[in-house]
């Protein structure tokens, strides 16, 4: 069985979808509220693969919100995601995604030191951060929107931003390696983490986010941020491809311009309807099909009988990796999601 641990996006989300997922006690309750409250498995998913495998799996609601470290509300975030693991492994499944912020606050806040939750030892090979299949699902975007776009990424400029991420790393390593990019632009606060990353590549510009996204044709957004963050459209290319990689997605409500075609990155489609509540809750287009790229790691882990931490630990992503989750992915049916 494979397992799934989310949160939604604001306490104001969370409080409207309360009741819908029938828990009407939560709907009208502040964050202080929120900070104490239990993760709970919410619903029942099953996932069928083209080759007429079928799986089962549960959607574990750890009840976090990115408001809580927006208020600095560090001890409560991580107890969420601990906590969430914790009731995912008592309920005995084998392979649990982290999705969303889970896996930003495991890696940010060294979680892996805090193996005891109560009377359970966390077993870690039981989870996943899902970035893996999240990072090859990204660069087949920037791969097959620029085609559709009538962008030539052999002439191209693609802008990274969250560069030293545990994504955003992969990203680049990917595009250098698999792609006759012409230019990689790498933007990140860490000046020190941007240059040794630049060393590993051989290539691309260090540049500051204001400078660099007049020059790119594509921009990859990668970059962990609980509120989000401005961008002046004006200043972007025409046209000009933009992958929203982050959580929860804003981009395409905040940069609206001709020319500038923002597509929600690290989401793939399914070729088959998926039994479940969970991604119309979170706004999917077509909840039946739509999901995070992190989400479906957990369920190709599944399919294949995989039971390991394939993604773990920040910058262990490697193209090989990518291209061994990517054919598991093909094989099942997903694909990514496209302009």
């Amino acid at each position: 069985m494979f397992g799934l641990i989310g949160h939604l996006t604001s306490l104001e989300h969370a409080q409207a979808v309360a009741q819908e997922l029938g828990y009407p006690e939560y709907a009208d309750q502040g964050l202080d509220f929120w900070c104490s409250a239990p993760p709970q498995i919410v619903d029942t998913i099953i996932v069928t693969s083209i080759t007429g495998q079928q799986i089962e799996g549960r959607y574990v609601e750890s009840c976090f919100l990115p408001e809580m470290l927006a208020s600095r509300r560090i001890k409560a975030a991580t107890r969420k995601v601990l906590n969430a693991m914790a009731h995912a492994q008592k309920h005995g499944i084998n392979i649990t995604a982290l999705g969303g912020f889970s896996s930003i606050i495991f890696e940010n806040f060294k979680l892996e030191q805090f193996s005891q939750v109560r009377n359970i030892k966390l077993e870690f090979e039981r989870f996943t951060t899902g970035n893996t299949h999240t990072a090859y699902i990204i660069c087949k975007q920037v791969e097959e929107a620029s085609k559709q776009l009538g962008i030539d990424l052999s002439k191209a400029t693609v802008a990274v931003c969250g560069a030293t991420g545990d994504i955003g790393s992969a990203v680049t390593r990917w595009l250098d390696a698999k792609t006759d990019v012409k230019e990689l632009l790498l933007i990140a606060r860490d000046q020190e983490r941007l240059k040794e990353l630049q060393g590993e590549l051989g290539r691309g510009k260090i540049m500051g986010l204001t400078e660099a996204l007049p020059e790119a044709d594509v921009v990859v957004w990668v970059a962990s941020m609980p509120r989000g963050v401005e961008i002046d459209p004006t200043t972007l290319k025409q046209p000009c491809l933009l992958i929203d990689g982050g959580y929860p997605k804003n981009l395409a409500t905040k940069v609206q311009h001709p020319g500038v075609f923002v597509l929600n990155g690290g989401i793939v489609e399914h070729s088959l309807d998926i039994d479940w509540k969970i991604m119309k809750i979170v706004n999917m287009d077509v909840p039946a099909r739509q999901l995070f790229a992190c989400f479906a790691e957990s369920m190709l882990l599944e399919f294949e009988k995989l039971y390991t931490n394939f993604s773990w630990g920040r910058n262990q992503i490697t193209v090989d990796k990518m291209e061994q989750i990517g054919k598991v992915s093909v094989k099942h049916g997903f694909r990514p999601l496209l302009v």
